[in-house]
């Protein structure tokens, strides 16, 4: 007994789990993934709100032709195998940025036949599988630009017929333009594709596009042999302006794309050590170019070994930059540089690129500054002036004085008394001579007689003195 109401209460609770929603049908079926996977349809026209007890297991969920208005946030958390997503023909208006919150096995998401004039393109990074959205038949009015950030991984995209016309304010709702952000990430230029080109889908049809070089590009494109892009519908509808009315695009005249040029404030630039600079660039174009730096080398006069071996792999795009559209077709950049040291001494590249081609310009940045010590200069030590009288000690050479210290030593010597006389007549001789006696100038034979004259008194001078101290 107690075995058979423990397999019923068993029985009960896999039931609840597998139970299916109201209004719905669940089935298991081959989803193209899975041989045996389960599927959820719900197409009553009675459904207000995405059903809430949608089995975990399901891999494929259909919510057709009903009443369904909004999307609320985490509507679909429980469902961590959910691979495909089917919200058509509903009455969809507004979907929240985080409703997909969890749908990290999803791989296609279908919108198609609803109300919505905006689509929450934030909300991708939560499906990081998907590659197929479809976004046919609603209202959007405008493809921001930053849709190109959640859209690498998509390789099927609908757009086609969004336009709605409001009867009451005649307002004309159409997607009329692609931004050439979005044009760069599905048509990449020759040099800046990164591994395998994905082949992609897509759908522009059924839409009153502005007559531009944009449009005409991506049609001349998608046409070519091996394309990486192709369109669903190549007869697109184009219009000059919204009150003209809509012709084929092959019967239009478009005007034709430019490629940008770029203007550089300055090409080369030198700055001391610490300071601070500013590198601009203009650039024009049709479309609008899009900008972006790069230092393409490093170099400086003073330490060019060490910043070799320290300095980032080179070429490198850099970040922290700043531009800006002022008009149609023109664009400009600047990028600051503050605290200047040697590893910033290089040369900058400003690169503009649009549909057309790509142009760029180089700026060659010197940092110079003090890299020696400097040591103060000393002073020059004056050479005395050639005074026309000799001093005593001066030259030995040629005078008979000795040295000041033979001076105090025959001062502190009395002399026998036996040579009075003789005694002081030495020690004039060899005092010094007073200053302020002018002498006069001698010749030359006069100065060699003297010399000769002066050793030979020298001589007898030093014997008479020698004997004296004996």
């Amino acid at each position: 007994m107690y075995l058979l109401l423990l397999a019923h209460i068993l029985q009960s609770s896999l039931l609840a789990v597998q139970s299916c929603p109201a209004f719905c049908a669940c089935t298991y079926g081959s989803s193209g993934i899975a041989e045996l996977s389960k599927l959820v349809q719900c197409n009553d026209p009675g459904i207000l709100a995405v059903p809430i007890n949608v089995p975990a297991d399901t891999v494929k969920l259909r919510l057709e032709k009903t009443l369904i208005s909004r999307v609320p946030r985490a509507a679909f958390y429980n469902l961590s195998e959910l691979q495909f997503l089917w919200l058509v023909y509903n009455s969809i208006t507004s979907i929240h940025p985080s409703s997909f919150v969890n749908l990290k096995a999803l791989r296609e998401l279908r919108l198609d036949g609803n109300l919505l004039t905006s689509f929450p393109w934030e909300g991708l990074r939560d499906m990081p599988q998907l590659q197929t959205l479809g976004l046919h038949n609603n209202r959007l009015s405008s493809l921001p630009a930053h849709a190109v950030l959640f859209l690498p991984n998509i390789t099927y995209l609908d757009l086609s017929s969004n336009r709605w016309v409001h009867r009451l304010h005649a307002a004309r709702l159409m997607l009329t333009i692609l931004p050439a952000d979005l044009l760069d990430l599905w048509f990449p230029l020759p040099g800046q594709q990164e591994g395998r080109v994905k082949r992609r889908i897509l759908g522009l049809h059924d839409n009153p596009w502005l007559c531009d070089c944009q449009i005409s590009m991506v049609m001349s494109l998608s046409m070519s042999l091996g394309s990486p892009v192709v369109l669903m519908d190549q007869f697109l509808v184009c219009s000059r302006s919204l009150g003209q009315s809509a012709i084929l695009l092959t019967q239009a005249e478009l005007s034709r794309c430019m490629r940008p040029s770029v203007q550089p404030s300055a090409t080369r630039i030198i700055s001391p050590l610490g300071s601070n600079v500013i590198l601009r660039c203009d650039a024009s174009g049709y479309p609008t170019p899009t900008l972006t730096w790069i230092k393409t080398s490093s170099y400086a006069d003073c330490c060019q070994q060490q910043i070799s071996e320290n300095s980032e792999q080179l070429p490198r795009n850099l970040e922290s930059f700043m531009q800006e559209s002022p008009r149609v077709g023109v664009r400009w950049s600047i990028i600051s540089l503050n605290g200047l040291s040697y590893k910033d001494a290089g040369e900058y590249r400003c690169q503009a690129r649009n549909m057309a081609g790509i142009s760029e310009a180089p700026i060659k940045l010197k940092v110079v500054g003090n890299t020696r010590l400097r040591f103060p200069k000393k002073k020059s030590q004056k050479t005395p002036s050639k005074s026309k009288y000799r001093k005593p000690n001066q030259n030995p050479g040629t005078t008979n004085t000795p040295s000041v210290k033979g001076n105090q030593i025959l001062q502190n010597i009395s002399p026998p008394s036996t040579n009075t006389q003789t005694v002081p007549n030495i020690v004039s001789k060899v005092l010094p001579v007073d200053k302020n006696i002018k002498r006069p100038k001698l010749n030359s034979a006069k100065k060699k007689s003297q010399k000769s004259a002066s050793e030979s008194s020298n001589n007898s001078t030093t014997a008479l003195f020698s004997a004296t101290l004996l």
